[in-house]
């Protein structure tokens, strides 16, 4: 139990030595991972966007600058050479000449036939044979002319007598279908040897395109030394960004970017995102010293924030501005989901940071996606239905457009350069944080996570495991409603996770559906244990836990269900019949292993809640004086005999916390027990005169 002031104990030294090895290499791979995907130095010496105004001092050229196409217009332009470039082909003249060599050797001729033969062979390499390929796209229209280099100039020629290898042959075939000699000609095997006399020169057309293609990525301009580029308020028109383009590149051709300059940018690099995955091992490590125990859960958070970080790379490589598409805010709805908003900011703010070294205007963009992103975080508490999440990614959408405006008018003074693209990337944006049901269920099903969605069905009564409860323990069933009520208040009152002590106190019990009678809330009249040692009697009670357990595995239920079900009783004894076996061998010292829980003591608050609430709610079926007094007096009694036999030790819970439980309890019960109006008896009815 956490009573002292100050920060929680650092986690790491107390992580198994395994676990630190996964620990160290997932750091390791993560931020290898981010470093190769950051841009160079280069790409960052100026930071600008277009139609946006230049935020630095006047810019001259140091030295002639040709300036080219932007690399837009250039593929477009390569495109549309390509779509009607004619490629080159050349003509074999010994692939006819094995066919008719062929066709002179064969002795089993007769000499007309032969002449015939190689007259139709003759005619059909003068128009031409291809092979499958080049006919297929010949087929489909695509290649209606080909080009043939003759004395160094390129002479067009029809494709239309081309014949592929099988139509060749097939033409063959049905010249001499009617000739007796058919048999002869087709054991000569000319199928194998009609090769194709009509072939593309490969080295020819791409000589020929990389003419075409030359005068597009030449340079179309020169800027020459000490000419003005722009000045601080030029507004960056397509012109002058591809100008600014073009003297980056001629600052990397020139040297200016040595090596060691590279190195040290790698080393930057490197050094930031070290700071920013060590402050998030640092925060789990104060805060979540559990969640930085189970490699799994801390590899669900580094993951998802090496994942934003690749889709913001790859969008800011592809798309100006892209970056506003990427839905950063999904990551503190995810984190939220699974752990608390204190994590979900902490973790977004590393990720704004990541990803801020990929845009053009760094502070704004750190702004916006902050100011959008705590937003969304204060507006989804807990994430139980699919309205709240359309709604956060519509506050998300209001608040990126209010961000961009302020920005707008901060530093230009007016909205006339606002783009509209930008708006409609953050209506894609907030489309995107919609779908954050999928990112949700994908971390739940593959880390073994429990979110609040399945929190709230495992709530729902007409549950089948919680209807085996009701049908068999009635008892216990309105038992585990009232400590869930109970212990559910407690926690919205010190901030616990209200929905998880809710599901956890519906369960903790089903390990009493095994043995129903023994347990005194599901007995009618006869008492079974009146039959059983002491020893007997508390093997059965405490195997409820075990036999929980074993039910909550057959049912699936998640770890943190089972949680619960294990440390609802902690370490803590059957005292009932501890006692009674004292009683029956007095003056002996009784061995207390067969009457203590398994445990272990509650790890979280929600667990804590959980041991006091079902403590209290079951002792206070027995008061016989339900006064404010007397329900004080119980609960203050039971939780403060909890705390001093020490079963809220590893506990996160405060004294304040402790005092908060307390007064929730007090008026809980009050309210359930209070005093009702007696109601008058009912007045005889007057008998009417016959």
């Amino acid at each position: 139990m956490v009573f002292a002031c100050g920060l929680p104990n650092f986690a790491i030294m107390k992580t198994p030595s395994r676990n630190i090895t996964y620990l160290a290499l997932m750091f390791v791979v993560a931020t290898a991972i981010v470093v190769y995907f950051m841009p160079g130095d280069s790409k960052h010496k100026y930071t600008y966007e277009l139609n946006r105004p230049w935020n630095y001092e006047l810019l001259t050229a140091p030295f002639d600058i040709p300036v080219y196409r932007d690399s837009a217009t250039v593929n477009h332009m390569i495109d549309s050479i390509d779509r009607v470039m004619v490629p080159i082909f050349k003509v074999d003249e010994s692939a006819e000449a094995r066919v008719t060599a062929v066709v002179r050797g064969s002795k089993d001729l007769s000499d007309a036939t032969r002449r015939r033969l190689l007259d139709v062979i003759d005619r059909i390499y003068s128009g031409g044979v291809i092979d499958a390929r080049t006919a297929s796209i010949i087929g489909r229209g695509e290649l209606p002319e080909v080009k043939f280099n003759i004395d160094n100039v390129n002479v067009a020629r029809p494709t239309a007598s081309f014949l592929s290898q099988r139509d060749a042959y097939a033409l063959i075939d049905s010249i001499f279908r009617d000739n007796p000699e058919r048999g002869r000609i087709q054991a000569l095997g000319l199928s194998n040897v009609l090769n194709p006399n009509v072939i593309e020169d490969t080295r020819a057309t791409d000589q020929y395109r990389e003419n075409l293609i030359q005068p597009i990525v030449a340079a179309v301009g020169v800027i020459q030394q000490g000419e003005r580029i722009i000045d601080r308020g030029d507004r960056v028109s397509p012109q002058l960004f591809q100008v600014l383009k073009s003297y980056e590149l001629a600052l990397e051709k020139v040297g200016n970017h040595d090596r060691n300059r590279q190195v040290y940018t790698i080393l930057g690099q490197v050094m930031f995102v070290v700071c920013l995955f060590g402050l998030l091992y640092i925060y789990f490590g104060f805060y979540f010293p559990a969640t930085l125990h189970s490699v799994k859960r801390m590899l669900s958070v580094v993951l998802l924030m090496v994942v934003f970080f690749l889709f913001a790379a790859a969008m800011s490589k592809t798309i100006i501005s892209g970056l506003y598409i990427v839905p950063l805010a999904i990551l503190p709805i995810v984190v939220q989901v699974f752990f608390d908003a204190r994590t979900a900011f902490f973790t977004f703010v590393l990720e704004v940071l990541m990803c801020a070294v990929l845009a053009s205007f760094q502070l704004e963009f750190v702004f916006i996606e902050i100011l959008a992103g705590t937003v969304v975080i204060f507006s989804l508490k807990e994430l139980s239905k699919r309205s709240e999440l359309l709604r956060s990614a519509l506050l998300a959408f209001f608040t990126y457009v209010a961000g961009y405006v302020a920005v707008e008018l901060m530093s230009a003074g007016s909205l006339t350069a606002m783009s509209g693209r930008l708006v409609g990337y953050f209506a894609i944006n907030a489309v995107l944080i919609s779908f954050a049901y999928i990112l949700i269920f994908v971390v739940e099903k593959t880390f073994g996570m429990t979110s609040v969605v399945t929190l709230v069905e495992l709530s729902d009564i007409n549950n089948p495991l919680l209807r085996d409860l009701s049908r068999e323990c009635p008892g216990t069933f309105q038992h585990s409603m009232a400590v869930s009520n109970l212990a559910s208040e407690a926690a919205h009152k010190i901030g616990a996770n209200v929905q998880l002590v809710r599901a956890g106190a519906l369960y903790h019990d089903i390990g009493k559906i095994d043995n129903p009678a023994f347990f005194t809330e599901n007995q009618y009249g006869i008492n079974p244990h009146d039959a059983l040692s002491p020893v007997q009697s508390a093997r059965i009670i405490i195997g409820h836990v075990t036999d929980g357990i074993k039910r909550a595995e057959k049912f699936k239920l998640p770890a943190v269900i089972k949680d619960f079900i294990l440390q609802h009783h902690g370490r803590g004894k059957a005292k009932y019949f501890y006692m009674k076996e004292q009683q029956l061998h007095p003056g002996e010292e009784i061995d207390p292993a067969p009457f203590t829980y398994p445990g272990p003591n509650p790890q979280t608050a929600e667990a804590s809640l959980l041991m006091m609430a079902d403590a209290v709610e079951a002792a206070s079926r027995s008061l016989t004086d339900h006064s404010e007094a007397a329900i004080a007096e119980l609960v203050n009694r039971l939780v403060d005999q909890q705390v001093a036999e020490g079963y809220h030790n590893d506990s996160p819970l405060s004294f304040r916390d402790v005092g908060l439980i307390k007064d929730t309890f007090i008026k809980r019960l009050r309210s359930m027990y209070h005093g009702r109006v007696s109601y008058p008896p009912e007045a005889p009815a007057k008998k009417t005169a016959g």
